[in-house]
């Protein structure tokens, strides 16, 4: 049954059961530095920073890390198959140090998961300013960052592994719910109750999908091949039940169905396997889409005996790759087969078509448009045109009242939005707080800034009993270039253009905010995508309300910007009413 909100789940069991000796990669991960007493986020109001700006930003790099919340404790893996908030143990030490030390006037500089140098800048720039992965455009590809990984000389940060503002699967669960209310909207009449969404994966990020399909009222079938991913998602409350085996799993899909219950089902198989299997068997499903990590092949588990396959990984990392492909091929073929057999189809993994284009696979038509579409340019897009996106907050003290608190707050501060009040109903009733109790939430240009400030209010006031994080997802509406995800098919041809994401960080340094990051591959794999970070610590003083409002106007105010810029009418329209300046606009 789902968890409430106020419980725990236990410990993930994959940070202990999937951890070895040495990386799988041969990365040197210098085991030896690695701290006695398990690494989590500190609770409650004593500093070892020398402001709570630091202290911000070394609570969420050990709550990056929380076993709780990490895919591979042992790698500093966080999710996303290999996006890590550390380099190595070694370099984790040194930047908790670093931390520690900080003056109120110094930026830490952290490359690729170490810390690289302290500069004296200003009180109210940056306390550290973080770059992971990037690589010159044409060097930038998987097979020359595995040989720097190897060296020991950068590390893959995913999007907020390596920024260090992840919050376990709530962290995309509102735009998932988001995503699957517009498919409702769009194709059944407003709700999911009485069809079948199957998808696959149950890694760091992907139990959201399941949750965000019940909380619309329909039910899911998860495909997963590690076993042990499908139970800790049963424990955390993400996932309602696991099935036996196929047959089980599909009557547990038709007695939900004919009953129109919200229903989850893991299921403990392989996507390229079960699929095709579902064709054969003329399966009617509703919905089919994926969330797996498929950006490097090596993250990627092909079919076969799951002990043997993840030896193989080990021990002929080139032949694992090999085997992967061809499971990736079968699988988004599948996909276009059940989309041809009636499905309605989304993209809303790691590059899985890309990686099947790869290998042969032809999965765009004659005009270059993929034959199913990803989940922003089909459903998300006219969110992002009005500076909406993955907003989050997460509460320093690790009290849960202090995010319930936060949460009455939310709704006194816009009471008319019923699409809100439903989401906080659903999220206190299902949505378990993992690690440092947080929220996400899709705030839009002017509620960002309105919202930053009530919630610097409520610390100012002491009604919450610790300055509060507020940061977002890299997937953001206007901090990314992703040219098979985020920005697929824009309007003006600009999908690949890189620039936005560089300006975004470039204007949050100059705004106020208190870490800021720059990254490469996440979400799609190494040279695929650009993006960007920000955080800003709510501490309640008079100064950081200015820079709140600063950061949390430029912001979203890029994502105005980008898609106004690409010619979406309604990004232009909300610039022109909302006062967002645009040189050159009638």
């Amino acid at each position: 049954m789902p968890h409430s909100a106020l419980q725990t789940p236990e410990l993930n069991l994959e940070a202990t059961s999937q951890s070895a000796p040495a990386a799988a990669s041969g990365r040197p991960m210098y085991y030896e530095y690695q701290p006695k007493e398990t690494v989590r986020a500190q609770h409650g109001t004593t500093l070892r920073c020398k402001t709570w700006e630091a202290e911000a930003a070394l609570r969420m790099l050990e709550n990056n890390l929380d076993p709780a919340v990490s895919l591979v404790y042992g790698e500093l893996i966080v999710y996303g198959g290999a996006g890590r908030a550390a380099r190595n143990w070694k370099e984790y030490q040194t930047i908790v140090r670093t931390l520690k030390n900080l003056e109120p006037d110094e930026t830490m500089l952290v490359q690729s998961g170490k810390a690289v140098g302290v500069l004296r800048t200003w009180a109210h720039a940056p306390r550290v300013l973080i770059a992971n992965s990037n690589l010159v455009p044409a060097w930038s590809t998987q097979a020359r960052f595995d040989e720097l990984d190897k060296l020991g000389l950068m590390m893959y940060g995913q999007m907020t592994a390596g920024s260090w503002i992840y919050i376990a699967t709530q962290g995309i669960l509102q735009g998932t719910y988001e995503t699957f209310a517009a498919v409702a909207e769009r194709h059944f009449g407003g709700t999911l109750a009485g069809t079948v969404t199957v998808t696959a994966g149950l890694g760091g990020m992907s139990g959201a999908q399941p949750l965000a399909v019940t909380m619309n009222d329909g039910v899911c079938l998860v495909i997963e091949p590690i076993e042990d991913r499908v139970k800790q998602k049963v424990r955390e409350g993400y996932l309602d039940e696991q099935a036996r085996n196929l047959d089980h799993a599909l009557e547990l899909c038709e007695q939900y169905r004919q009953e129109g219950k919200g229903w989850s089902i893991g299921l403990t198989g392989n996507a390229a396997t079960v699929l095709p299997e579902l064709l054969t068997r003329r399966y009617p499903a509703d919905i089919v889409t994926d969330q797996t990590s498929a950006h490097d092949l090596l993250d990627y588990i092909p079919e076969g005996d799951i002990a043997a396959v993840l030896q193989l990984r080990k021990d002929d990392p080139e032949e694992f790759r090999r085997q992967a492909l061809a499971s990736i091929m079968k699988h988004c073929q599948a996909i276009i087969d059940l989309q041809t057999a009636g499905a309605i189809a989304l993209d809303y993994g790691n590059n899985l078509r890309g990686q099947a284009e790869k290998g042969g696979l032809r999965v765009r038509d004659e005009q270059g448009q993929f034959l199913y579409p990803g989940f922003v340019p089909a459903y998300i897009r006219p969110l992002f045109c009005e500076g909406k996106g993955p907003f989050r907050w997460a509460a320093l003290s690790g009290d849960p009242q202090d995010i319930l608190r936060i949460d009455r707050a939310l709704l006194e501060t816009f009471p008319d939005d019923k699409l809100l009040a439903r989401w906080i109903a659903k999220a206190q009733a299902k949505v378990p707080f993992i690690g440092l109790p947080a929220r996400v939430c899709w705030l839009g240009y002017g509620e960002r800034e309105k919202f930053g400030l009530v919630i610097n209010d409520l610390v100012a006031r002491g009604e919450v009993s610790a300055p509060i994080v507020i940061g977002r997802d890299h997937l953001d509406c206007g901090s990314v270039a992703s040219p098979n995800r985020e920005t697929e098919g824009m309007k003006d041809g600009s999908d690949a253009v890189a620039d936005w994401p560089l300006l975004n960080a470039l204007a949050n340094c100059a705004s106020g905010a208190d870490w800021v990051s720059l990254h490469n591959g996440g979400g799609v794999g190494i040279g695929n995508s650009t993006h960007s970070g920000m955080v800003i610590v709510a501490t309640g003083t008079p100064e950081k309300a200015e820079r709140l409002r600063r950061v949390l106007t430029t912001d979203p105010g890029m994502g105005i910007l980008r898609h106004a810029d690409a010619g979406y009418e309604l990004a232009q329209q909300v610039a022109q009413e909302r006062g967002v300046q645009i040189p050159g606009a009638a």
